[in-house]
């Protein structure tokens, strides 16, 4: 499973909020609502998050076997 709490992390740094996605870069509601799930999401959404947010994929997503997904969102 892919898992975006590396994208919380990188925003946070980075003094961006899911607003600013949406506002300023046009990153739609529904798009933001399924990263905030963990929901898949396209390669071009990851793409514009990169160029964005000015960091790597492995700073917006990362994978997880099942199992240990499943931990994190019992959390």
């Amino acid at each position: 499973m892919i898992h975006y709490n590396s994208l919380w992390e990188t925003m946070s740094n980075k003094h961006f909020t899911t607003y600013t996605l949406r506002e300023k870069h046009n990153i739609g509601h529904g798009t933001v609502q399924r990263l905030q799930k963990n929901m898949p999401v396209s390669t071009y959404t990851l793409d514009r998050l990169c160029k964005i947010l000015d960091c790597r994929l492995d700073e917006v997503a990362e994978y997880l076997p099942d199992e240990e997904a499943e931990k994190i969102n019992k959390k």
